[in-house]
């Protein structure tokens, strides 16, 4: 398979349903055969029951590991099928022996949930977060961070794009100033996987974390952890069952050596049935040519919305991708986003509570995020700027 907008969008049913969905930084539509091969192994478990349905498919549950390590240029070993992105990272972040005087580096666009870990980390261990403030394009200021590291430094932790804002951080710089200091490197690839190409060696990330729902275009309750080697026995899960350990004695265990000590023994193996095909499909298509594509919907939709009146596009950011974030004076961007969804356009709206030091610093509660992808046209951004356009 090449990739053909035409042949996306008819792998992709609500296309043909009138359905403009731009919501895809939130959770993307799942192509049918990523569909097709969920609801066949929930046939097969009803069929033949569960475990017979895992063991049945077990060459297809393994082959995720294949498709996950290449779509971020590592190794089967070094994967972990995790239920979402936000656990993915939490595995690896709570596996660090946090002691009084530990500091966490990261950026003031991490998301909500990697923030609230830093604080509780603070608070229960006495750890120190510094935040790097950004530089004058939006994005993380890689010389500031620099600036910032102590010999207490013990985790770098940044998000490669932010949920908000368009911008892409220079992860690979700072992956860098990382590999430079031997400081362990934490990578939230959330928005980025499936989305763009992804190289953990060109990163020069320890740890990545994504999910399965949003560019992937895979099941909801899917996501991966990847751990670099050379870290998978540095890093003791949080905790552990009887598929991440073994019971070797009456009183001790044998933790496993690669990454799927991260795992759980139970898990969602229609969803991660589907994630690896959801992965080989982005692969088939191309991700150059898929992530060229979202560029240029992307941009093409920033020029029309700054063409409309009272419209602000609030995007910053080197280099930007797929997520487009804007707003209309006057109007509430939850009414926005709301009467978006009775013409059939799926927006969504992204507020201080997600983003709270990147959307403080522009004096903003609420804006309206809008995420393409590569089956978009440019026909459906056009009608969404003309029902922004009509809003009042």
């Amino acid at each position: 398979m090449s990739f053909s907008v035409s042949a996306a969008r008819l792998d992709t049913p609500a296309c043909a349903q009138g359905l403009i969905h731009l919501n895809n930084a939130g959770a993307s539509l799942m192509p049918q055969p990523v569909h097709q091969a969920v609801l066949d192994h929930l046939q097969l478990e009803c069929d033949i029951g569960g475990y017979e349905a895992k063991a049945h498919n077990n060459a297809l549950l393994e082959r995720f590991y294949d498709a996950a390590a290449r779509a971020v240029g590592g190794q089967r070993e070094e994967i972990a099928f995790i239920e979402n992105a936000t656990r993915a990272w939490d595995m690896a972040f709570y596996a660090f022996d946090w002691r009084p005087g530990d500091r966490i580096l990261t950026s003031r666009a991490d998301y909500s949930s990697n923030m609230i870990s830093y604080i509780q980390v603070a608070r229960r261990y006495g750890a120190i977060v510094d935040m790097a403030p950004d530089d004058e394009t939006g994005q993380v200021d890689v010389a500031a961070l620099e600036n910032l590291i102590t010999d207490r430094t013990r985790l770098i932790s940044l998000t490669h794009i932010p949920t908000n804002g368009g911008l892409i951080n220079p992860v690979e710089k700072v992956g860098a100033i990382a590999n430079r200091y031997g400081i362990p490197y934490l990578v939230d690839a959330c928005q980025s996987v499936g989305q763009m190409p992804v190289d953990v060696n060109a990163i020069g990330c320890d740890m990545l974390s994504t999910t399965g729902r949003k560019y992937i275009r895979g099941p909801r309750g899917t996501g991966f952890l990847w751990v670099r080697k050379a870290w998978i026995e540095k890093l003791e899960p949080p905790f552990l069952d009887n598929h991440a350990a073994t019971w070797t004695t009456v009183d001790d265990i044998e933790i496993r050596s690669d990454a799927r000590r991260f795992e759980n023994w139970e898990c969602y193996f229609a969803g991660k049935i589907g994630l690896g095909v959801a992965l080989d499909y982005g692969y088939e298509m191309g991700i150059s040519e898929t992530w060229e594509r979202i560029q240029a919907l992307s941009q093409s939709l920033r020029d029309l919305l700054a063409r409309i009146p009272n419209v602000t596009v609030w995007d910053t950011g080197q280099k930007q991708c797929g997520i487009v974030t804007f707003s209309k004076a006057g109007v509430d961007p939850n009414r926005i986003k709301s009467d978006l969804a009775e013409r059939k356009i799926n927006v969504s709206a992204s507020s201080r509570q997600l983003t709270r030091e990147d959307l403080a610093a522009a004096d903003v509660d609420v804006l309206v995020r809008a995420s393409v992808h590569y089956f978009n046209t440019e026909d459906e951004l056009d009608q969404l700027a003309a029902a922004v356009r009509a809003l009042d």
